[in-house]
C-alpha cells in the first residue's frame, strides 16, 4: 500500500468518438485547462494553422483525421490525467480497441447534429465487453441539430446505455443560449464565438427567480424550469457506484470549439472517474497498490521523432513503481530489460522520467524487443490478458517496387506492422508477403510511411481473401498435413503460428467442417 497516494491521485482515460465529432478539439480544450498547452490548435497564428497537438504525424495533418493513438500527461485540480487520444477513423478501430485496454474510463464524444454513429456503437461494444465506466459528451450544441429528449433517447436505444444527464441545455443552434448544471444548480451561459469564462456562469439555487428570465428570456427560462423539474423527478442524484460499475453514464452538453460546458465535465471527471483498477491476468488478478511493478505493451510506434529512427514501446503501468535504470523482467523473452531515458508524453514533446505509478504510460526506446501484449514484471512469470489481434478483413500483397531498397522495404514493414497498424503475413514454404488490415486507408498510410520514413516503395495488389484464421490443433501432423494440401492458403504470421485465409464464408465452413480436428480462431491473444 505504499504508492496508495500516488495511486488515488491519478486518471487515466480515452476519448473515444465517430470521426469529426469532436474528439481532438476536446482533447485539447482539457489540456488548455491543464496549462499543458497555451493554444488551442485551432488558432491561427502568422497565417500558419496550427495543427492540433495530438495529431502528430505528417499524413495526419494532410488528412486532418487521427490515425495513431496519443498519449497526453496533464495535472488539473492536483489529479495526474492520462489522457489518450484514439484514432476515430473506423479503419484504425484496432489501435482504438487496444488502447481501451489501457485506460480506467471513457469519456465518449457525441455530435448533436449526427447523433449515433457505426463506429459509436463498434467503440461501446468494446467498452462494455470490459465494463468500462463511461462519461457522454454531446458536442455541437450551437449547430441546429437533434431535440435534446430525442438525443438522449437515441443513445439509450441503441448504445444500450443508461444516461444520467448532469447539464442540460437551453435550445440548440443559433438559439442555444447555455447549460444549467443540474448537481450544483448554476447557469452558464453562452455567446457564440467567445470562450466560457466564470464571469458567465450564475449560481441559480432557485429557479423561479426573475434573474433567469432576464438572463435567457421569459420563454426559454419556462422550457428550463419545466424540463429540470422532470429531469430531477425521473433522474435525482447520480449513482456514482452505478457509474462506476458502467450501469449508467452521466450526459453532459456543450460545445468543444468555444471550450463551452467542458470544464463542467472535467471538473465531474476528476470528482467520480475511477483511480487505476485491477487487472486480470494469466495467473491471477493483479492490484494496483501491490508492491512490485507490473505492466504491459498495448502499443507500439515506429519514428515518432523523424530526426530520429526510434521506436516507442507504450507501457501502462497496473502495479507497483516503475524506475528509470532498474532492471525488469520481460516475461515473452524470459530475459531482463532496463531502461535509462523512459518517457511521459505530451503528444510529441516528451519529458525523460524517474518514476512512474499505476495509471501512468510511458514511453520506452524499443530496439526490437517489444510486440503488443508484452509484460514486464519485477520477476513474477505472468502475462496480462484481454489484448487482442482481430482478424483483418482485407488483404493485398506486398510488391516491392525497387530492388535496390529490399532491405529498407523488409525493415520498415516488419516495424510498421509490430506497431498494430496491420498484420503481416508470409506465404507458407515461399516468401511471398501479406498484408491483412481492417480498413482500406492503412494501406495508404503503410504506402506512405514506407516511402517517407524507410525511403521504400511499394504497391499493393488486391487478393481474394475475406478472413484470417488462426489454426490450431492438439496434433501437430493434422496441421501440418492440411497446410501441405491448402498452399494457396496457409500463410505464417509474425510468430510461425498457422494461419488460414478463407475466400469466404462457404470455403471456411466447408474446411471447418471436414476438418474437425482442426481449431479456427478469428482473434489471436497477442502474447503468444
Amino acid at each position: 500500500m505504499k504508492y496508495s497516494k500516488e495511486i488515488n491521485r491519478r486518471k487515466t482515460f480515452a476519448i473515444i468518438s465517430h470521426p469529426d465529432a469532436g474528439k481532438t478539439t476536446l482533447t485539447e480544450k482539457f489540456l488548455l485547462f491543464g496549462g499543458a498547452i497555451q493554444t488551442a490548435g485551432a488558432v491561427k497564428s502568422n497565417k500558419i494553422k496550427k495543427h492540433a497537438t495530438s495529431d502528430f504525424m505528417e499524413i495526419e495533418r494532410q488528412r486532418g483525421i487521427s490515425v495513431a493513438t496519443s498519449v497526453m500527461t496533464f495535472e488539473y485540480e492536483n489529479t495526474l490525467i492520462n489522457l489518450l487520444d484514439t484514432p476515430g477513423h473506423k479503419d484504425f478501430a484496432e489501435d482504438t480497441y487496444r488502447t481501451l485496454t489501457a485506460v480506467d474510463s471513457v469519456v465518449l464524444v457525441i455530435d448533436s447534429v449526427n447523433g449515433v454513429e457505426e463506429q459509436t456503437r463498434r467503440l461501446m461494444e468494446v467498452c462494455r465487453m470490459r465494463d468500462t465506466p463511461v462519461i457522454v459528451f454531446i458536442n455541437k450544441m450551437d449547430r441546429d441539430g437533434k431535440n435534446r429528449f430525442d438525443l438522449l433517447e437515441e443513445i439509450e436505444n441503441e448504445l444500450k446505455l443508461q444516461l444520467h444527464p448532469m447539464t442540460w441545455p437551453i435550445n440548440s443552434g443559433k438559439d442555444f443560449k447555455g447549460v444549467y448544471n443540474l448537481h450544483d444548480k448554476s447557469l452558464l451561459l453562452f455567446t457564440a464565438n467567445t470562450k466560457a469564462s466564470d464571469e458567465n456562469t450564475l449560481l441559480i439555487k432557485d429557479l423561479s427567480t426573475k434573474e433567469l428570465d432576464e438572463k435567457v428570456g421569459e420563454k426559454d427560462a419556462n422550457q428550463l424550469r419545466e424540463d429540470v423539474e422532470l429531469l430531477d423527478g425521473v433522474y435525482g442524484e447520480l449513482p456514482v457506484d452505478e457509474y462506476l460499475k458502467a450501469k449508467v453514464a452521466p450526459v453532459f452538453f456543450g460545445s468543444a470549439i468555444n471550450n463551452f460546458g467542458v470544464k463542467e465535465l472535467l471538473d465531474t471527471f476528476i470528482r467520480i472517474a475511477p483511480s487505476p483498477l485491477p487487472r486480470e491476468t494469466s495467473v491471477r488478478e493483479v492490484e494496483p497498490t501491490e508492491d512490485k511493478f507490473s505492466g504491459f505493451i498495448f502499443k507500439i510506434h515506429a519514428n515518432l521523432d523523424p530526426k530520429h529512427r526510434d521506436r516507442i514501446a507504450f507501457l501502462r503501468v497496473c502495479s507497483g513503481k516503475f524506475a528509470r535504470n532498474t532492471y525488469y523482467h520481460h516475461v515473452r523473452l524470459e530475459k531482463d530489460v532496463r531502461f535509462s531515458n523512459p518517457y511521459s508524453f505530451l503528444a510529441r514533446d516528451k519529458d525523460v522520467i524517474e518514476e512512474a505509478f499505476p495509471g501512468d504510460v510511458v514511453g520506452l526506446f524499443d530496439t526490437g524487443n517489444f510486440k503488443i501484449g508484452d509484460t514486464l514484471t519485477e520477476g513474477e512469470d505472468f502475462y496480462y490478458t484481454g489484448v487482442p489481434s482481430f482478424s483483418p478483413e482485407l488483404f493485398k500483397e506486398l510488391v516491392n517496387k525497387d530492388p535496390m531498397k529490399t532491405k529498407q522495404l523488409e525493415k520498415g514493414v516488419r516495424q510498421l506492422t509490430d506497431e498494430g497498424v496491420a498484420q503481416l503475413f508470409t506465404q507458407h514454404g515461399g516468401n511471398r508477403k501479406i498484408i491483412g488490415c481492417v480498413g482500406e486507408l492503412q494501406f495508404e498510410v503503410i504506402q506512405y510511411r514506407l516511402l517517407q520514413e524507410y525511403g521504400a516503395s511499394c504497391q499493393f495488389n488486391t487478393l481474394p481473401f475475406f478472413k484470417a484464421c488462426w489454426i490450431t490443433s492438439d496434433d501437430q501432423k493434422k496441421l501440418e498435413d492440411f497446410a501441405r494440401f491448402k498452399p494457396q492458403n496457409i500463410v505464417t504470421d509474425k510468430d510461425g503460428n498457422f494461419v488460414y485465409l478463407a475466400q469466404s464464408e462457404w470455403f471456411l465452413n466447408t474446411e471447418r467442417t471436414n476438418n474437425p480436428g482442426i481449431e479456427f480462431h478469428f482473434t489471436s491473444e497477442i502474447h503468444k
